[in-house]
């Protein structure tokens, strides 16, 4: 076809309607979205060369094996492409787990829970961020209908973003008194060894872990008093995990003071950000903790 005769289609004919669910079939693309008709129908349309997500995309995610098992299995069931294949596949899960969205979850352990919520937002956050790094950087470079689709996929970011966040925070933990008063998330051994007994010294029990991710699951088997969050990690930030709790509707009341020997300035610029309720400089000295036991009392 032409570009005047594509300027020209009748959308609403069955012709046209036939010719769209071929090029869907084909090419697991969108022929119209939101109203329009799409950059790729129309070259499909006038014969060029269409993007084959099978062959160039799925092979980037999955095994040569894996992706081999699918294509036979695509062809022995009649299956267009791989992609309708896999939506299929989601959508059977998603049938067969429906009780867990019904109220399943409350029953799910608070480990299970940790390691599908990271699960569900390490990718997406690596997707949301480079879509808005395209977005932002080098959108005069993009071609209208590559800048569309990364529109497209930020704005589903967002969304599902939300949605994830609305489902755990839904899930109804049972709150627990915890058997210390102060957690600890620290790296270095030797800190958490001389602090606890610090301050056991002073009458108050803590909870020392080595890692954020072990944190985040301490905190949700109860709330302490006080935080005390090293910011370099082996796993995760702690400015991101102080974001986290700052930003959770159950978890946001605990104070939490940043201990680390990044240099005050670079901290202090943060403290906005992380909504910290201070931070404590390494090396530190004991009387460094007085103003932390306004929240211990």
């Amino acid at each position: 076809m032409t570009d005047k005769e594509i300027a020209n289609l009748d959308l609403e004919s069955e012709k046209v309607k036939n010719l769209m669910k071929e090029y869907q079939e084909v090419t697991d693309k969108y022929a119209i979205w939101r109203g329009t008709i799409t950059e790729g129908f129309k070259k499909w349309l006038k014969g060029e060369k269409i993007y084959d997500r099978d062959k160039e995309r799925i092979s980037l995610y999955v095994s040569d094996k894996t992706k081999s098992d699918w294509q036979k299995f695509k062809e022995t069931h009649e299956y267009s492409t791989i992609s309708a294949l896999i939506r299929d596949s989601v959508d059977y899960y998603i049938e067969q787990k429906s009780d867990i969205l019904g109220g399943g979850l409350n029953n799910i352990d608070e480990k299970t829970i940790s390691t599908i919520s990271h699960a569900l937002k390490e990718p997406l956050t690596s997707i949301k961020g480079f879509s808005q790094l395209l977005l932002e950087n080098y959108k005069e470079d993009l071609d209208e209908e590559v800048l569309s689709t990364i529109k497209n996929i930020f704005d589903q970011s967002l969304l599902l973003e939300n949605k994830i966040i609305n489902i755990l925070d839904n899930i109804k933990v049972e709150e627990t008194e915890p058997q210390y008063d102060i957690l600890l998330i620290e790296d270095d051994l030797a800190t958490i060894r001389l602090l606890t007994s610090y301050f056991e010294s002073k009458g108050y029990k803590c909870k020392g872990v080595v890692s954020g991710t072990r944190g985040l699951e301490e905190l949700r088997g109860g709330l302490p008093k006080l935080i005390l969050l090293d910011i370099i990690l082996p796993d995760i930030s702690g400015y991101e995990i102080c974001k986290m709790i700052k930003d959770h509707k159950t978890y946001k009341s605990v104070p939490i003071y940043l201990l680390t020997a990044i240099p005050g300035s670079e901290v202090e610029k943060k403290m906005g950000e992380t909504k910290a309720d201070g931070f404590i400089l390494k090396p530190f000295d004991f009387s460094d903790f007085e103003i932390v036991f306004q929240y211990l009392n």
